[in-house]
Parts: structure tokens; C-alpha cells; sequence
């Protein structure tokens, strides 16, 4: 087979017109060749850091949207199905993977449960850690975001660190904020990526010492713009990922919008290439080619290099998307799912008070990271109820894997107006969390999620409209397509009862994850993520 374009030369900074020649799957001629195709070809695209559940699609569905945009490979970690199935959740997504094309490269999950402060459905330790990590398929230890873990010589989280080292497999990193000696310390470990960062001061000391930093863009953390102008001088050091990515937005881009927005500012599009292609297959070893003679024939052909709108997509000299068509195929697999609650009454929401005031929990558009806010508590018959009109609403987080009291909070910039919304996507141990106007609302929500053993949802007076997910309680059965429309149905639904947030459900999500800071809810209680420990509700 022979291909012809625009041969983009990214070691060589260099753009020139030729032909390719693959056979069995690899490049064995790269020519330079007169002819009218001005189309490029390039090295396809890697996301150095992704959370293929977060997708809501199992990984050969996954793959099927990723093409489309020119994605040949991703740096997966699977914690999120582990934290609910354990071992055996890490096994599902590698033999799921392995039926496509697609080069998924799947870490070993560093901390399940991310914490001792919440109910996970598993346990991994360290020596699940070093079974896994000699297994061939498993490629690095995957985000170790108990950093005080590591800062405090914990003698569990340094044994993973040592296994990974004993593996020769690269660590990555999880230090939202951390500086200085803290950092160092943190490096030193042998920890040597990030992709929590999200200021330019973080990004530019963390590179300076030595680490690769991540420009992350998902679907709720958004750090493009704050990391950025870091690129230009450290495009060696840098990779492009999305961590976490809704269906909605995996039906319109990828990585390759990062490319076009870092091109639209200017920048060297070669140094934006070795960004999004090259670095990430040099860092974690990745068998994934970059359009040199003896590579995989793992390549893309892109309308401009502008806008890289694809074209097509080969991996392993194999046309896997081709002018508007996903050639990869859906695959067959057996539901596995962890989920053992019984349905909830409203009582169980109502938290008998006193207070005059309470902490509050202040999710930020476009970021994890929530702050702690003081706030006039609300209380109708001595029970503490949502604001709506200063927009303080009731949380709750359940846990799914045994029958226990839900844990109550409240929250800001949601700004529902009625009903009220609920998910078992919940990093990162997937119990169920939800926000609404009414502890009816909530418990009516809870309860649709419990009814369909995993889902996210919405409720009203009026309606009640649910995106099942029984694969783990966080991943669809179903295609890529048909999970993104629902899910843009429900997202319209959400901001129809009033909430204002860009991904409500995707930074729903993000508030019972104890390992960002500060102030989040778990279902043991609410907890601050600075002080490392549980605080009090009421003041």
C-alpha cells in the first residue's frame, strides 16, 4: 500500500512532498515524490493521560470515536473500574481493547481506594501492584495521587513506587498545588509526570525540575489557557492529554483540537506535533510508530495543518477511520458490574440542625480543585434544606456497595432551580453523589441510579430522565454514538433545572474525590482535602 502527501517530518522540522510505502503493517520506504495530493501526513495523535470509564464507553467504543479525530493511542489508567472491580476490572479493559486496532496502554492503578477516608469496592495493594506491574501488557504505574502518602514515607504507597522501579516502568504523578520542598521530595521518589497543574508558575517549576508536565483539557478541568505559554520553550518536556472526557465531547475532538488551538496561537506547529505525537510514545516506550522507515505504519492524513481535521486514520497500516466512517467495529463482552444497595426514603436525607452557619463546598467552572466557603444555614422543622434562592444546595453522596446512611453537605454554582441530579460516576470510588433543590428531589434521583445499578440522572417534578451505565456502574453497554446523544439530552435536561456549570455531571463527579483540594465529601463524611482529615458540617 502506498500512501501520498505532504510528509510532515517532525524530528527533522520539515514538510515536503512524498510517498509512503507499507507493507505487513510497517513503513518500508519513505520517498520524496512530485504529485497533486496536498493533503498531510503526520504521525497520529496520543492522549498521555486518560480515564477511558470516564468516557462512559467500554475501551473497543471508545476507540471507534478516538479514530475519528486521529487518535491511534492512548495512556490509559484504569482506576476507575478497578476502584469497583478490582483486579478483575484492570483484565476487562485490556481484553476489551485488545479486539480493536487501537493501542490502548493501561497503567497499573497506584491507589485504590484513593483514600482510607471513603468505600471503595477493592483493595489493590502492593503486591497486587507488582503482579500486575509484570504483567507486559501493564506499561507504568499509573497517577500516584496519595502524594502525602509519598510526602510521609508511607511504607504501602513507597512499596508500589519500588515495584514500579523493579519493573523499569515509568511512575505518573498526581500533585495538584504542590511546591517547593514538597515537590522535591515528590520528584524524588521517582514520581516523573503531572497533569494536575494549574497555574503557569506550578507548571513552569515543576518542568524545571525535572518533570514532564501534561496540558490537560477535559470535560470539567480545562488548564489549555494557564499552561499553554509554557509550551514554546519546553515542547520537549510537555504532552497534551484529556483525563477525563464525556461522550459529547469525544463525538467532536480530541487531542487534535489542541493542536489547532496551540497553532491559532501562534505556535511552531512542529513543536505542537512533538507535543501530541512524539513525546508521549518516547516517555512510556510506547509501541506506537512516528512515520519513520521500520515504525507501525500508526499515521493520519489531515485536511490542513490549521485545523486537523482528519481524514484518515492507520494503524498498523490498518484504514481504521476513512473520510467520516469508524471502520473499527463494536465487539461483544460480558457486563461485569459491583453494586449492593437498597433504595433510599427520604428521611434518610433529612440532617436534623441547629446551626446558624455551615461550610460549604464552592465547585469552580472549568477546574477540580473546589474552595471552602462559609454560609447562612437554611432550616425548615429543624431539618437543614437547600437554598435555592443563594444557590446552597444539598449533596449527598450513598454508598453502593453496602447499605449505609448517606453523608450530607452543601454545595455552590450549581445553580439548579428544581429537581435535582445524581451519578455513580463518582471519582473515585463510583458511589453514588448527588445535588438538588429537595431532599425528594435527591432521594428520587438516588433512587433511579439504584433501580439501573449505575447511571447518571435527572429528576423534576414533572420528569425523570436516566443514561444507564451497567458496566461497573460507570460505562454503557451501548455505542459511542448512541451514549453521546443521551448524554447531551441529559446535559440539556440539567441545564433546563437551571444549572449554568459547562459539564454539571462531569464536576458532579469530581466532588467526592478526596485527593483535590479542599473541601469535598466522601461517603464516610465531609472532608478537607489540605488538612487531610474530616471536618464539621455545622460551625
Amino acid at each position: 500500500m502506498k500512501l501520498q502527501g505532504q510528509i510532515v517530518d517532525i524530528q527533522n522540522k520539515r514538510i515536503y512532498k512524498g510517498e509512503i510505502t507499507i507493507e505487513h503493517g510497517k513503513i518500508v520506504s519513505i520517498e520524496a515524490k512530485d504529485h497533486k495530493v496536498n493533503h498531510y501526513i503526520l504521525p497520529g495523535f496520543v492522549d498521555a493521560h486518560i480515564h477511558i470509564e470516564s468516557s462512559m464507553l467500554v475501551p473497543s467504543e471508545f476507540a471507534r470515536l478516538a479514530v475519528t479525530h486521529g487518535t491511534v493511542a492512548t495512556v490509559s489508567d484504569p482506576h476507575e473500574i478497578a476502584n469497583v472491580l478490582g483486579v478483575k476490572g484492570v483484565e476487562f479493559m485490556i481484553e476489551n481493547g485488545k479486539q480493536t486496532p487501537f493501542k490502548f496502554n493501561f497503567g497499573a492503578p497506584s491507589c485504590v481506594p484513593a483514600t482510607r477516608f471513603e468505600s471503595a469496592g477493592v483493595l489493590i495493594d502492593s503486591e497486587a501492584i507488582n503482579n500486575l506491574m509484570a504483567n507486559p501488557d501493564i506499561k507504568y504505574l499509573a497517577e500516584m495521587m496519595n502524594y502525602p502518602g509519598v510526602l510521609f514515607d508511607d511504607d504501602e504507597v513507597l512499596k508500589k513506587i519500588a515495584w514500579a522501579k523493579h519493573h523499569n516502568k515509568p511512575i505518573d504523578g498526581h500533585a495538584p498545588g504542590l511546591r517547593g520542598e514538597k515537590l522535591t521530595k515528590y520528584i524524588d521518589a521517582g514520581i516523573s509526570t503531572d497533569h494536575e497543574c494549574f497555574t503557569y508558575e506550578e507548571g513552569l517549576e515543576k518542568l524545571q525540575k525535572g518533570m514532564k508536565v501534561l496540558i490537560r483539557e477535559g470535560s470539567a478541568a480545562k488548564n489549555f489557557e494557564a499552561l499553554i505559554d509554557l509550551l514554546p520553550e519546553h515542547f520537549e518536556s510537555m504532552m497534551f492529554c484529556s483525563d477525563d472526557k464525556h461522550p459529547d465531547d469525544l463525538m467532536l475532538h480530541h487531542i487534535n483540537q489542541l493542536c489547532s488551538r496551540s497553532v491559532n496561537k501562534g505556535m511552531d506547529v512542529f513543536k505542537v506535533l512533538q507535543v501530541a505525537c512524539v513525546n508521549p510514545v518516547k516517555h512510556y516506550k510506547l509501541n506506537v510508530g512516528l512515520l519513520n522507515v521500520g515504525d507501525a505504519a500508526d499515521c493520519i492524513v489531515v485536511e490542513d495543518l490549521i485545523h486537523f481535521k482528519t481524514l484518515q486514520t492507520y494503524i498498523d497500516g490498518q484504514l481504521v477511520y476513512d473520510t467520516g466512517k469508524s471502520k473499527i467495529e463494536t465487539v461483544p463482552f460480558e457486563i461485569l458490574n459491583n453494586f449492593n444497595c437498597s433504595k433510599k426514603e427520604v428521611s434518610d436525607f433529612r440532617l436534623e440542625s441547629h446551626a446558624k452557619n455551615i461550610r460549604v463546598i464552592e465547585a469552580l467552572e472549568g477546574q477540580l480543585v473546589t474552595n471552602e466557603i462559609r454560609a447562612a444555614a437554611l432550616i425548615q422543622d429543624g431539618n437543614l434544606v437547600s437554598n435555592i434562592d443563594t444557590d446552597i444546595l444539598k449533596m449527598a453522596v450513598v454508598n453502593r456497595y453496602q447499605n449505609e446512611k448517606p453523608t450530607i453537605a452543601f454545595i455552590k454554582n450549581f445553580y439548579l432551580k428544581e429537581g435535582a441530579i445524581a451519578s455513580s460516576v463518582g471519582h473515585d470510588s463510583h458511589n453514588i453523589i448527588a445535588v438538588g433543590t429537595s431532599d425528594e428531589a435527591i432521594c428520587k434521583a438516588v433512587n433511579l441510579i439504584i433501580e439501573h445499578k449505575g447511571g447518571i440522572c435527572a429528576v423534576s417534578d414533572a420528569e425523570a430522565y436516566i443514561v444507564p451505565l451497567p458496566v461497573a456502574g460507570i460505562m454503557s453497554e451501548k455505542s459511542g454514538d448512541k451514549v453521546g446523544f443521551a448524554y447531551a439530552k441529559l446535559d440539556a435536561m440539567a441545564k433546563q433545572l437551571g444549572s449554568t456549570l459547562h459539564a454539571p455531571f462531569m464536576t458532579l463527579s469530581f466532588m467526592a474525590l478526596l485527593v483535590i483540594p479542599s473541601l469535598k465529601l466522601s461517603d464516610k463524611g465531609l472532608f478537607n482535602a489540605d488538612s487531610f482529615n474530616f471536618v464539621s458540617l455545622e460551625l
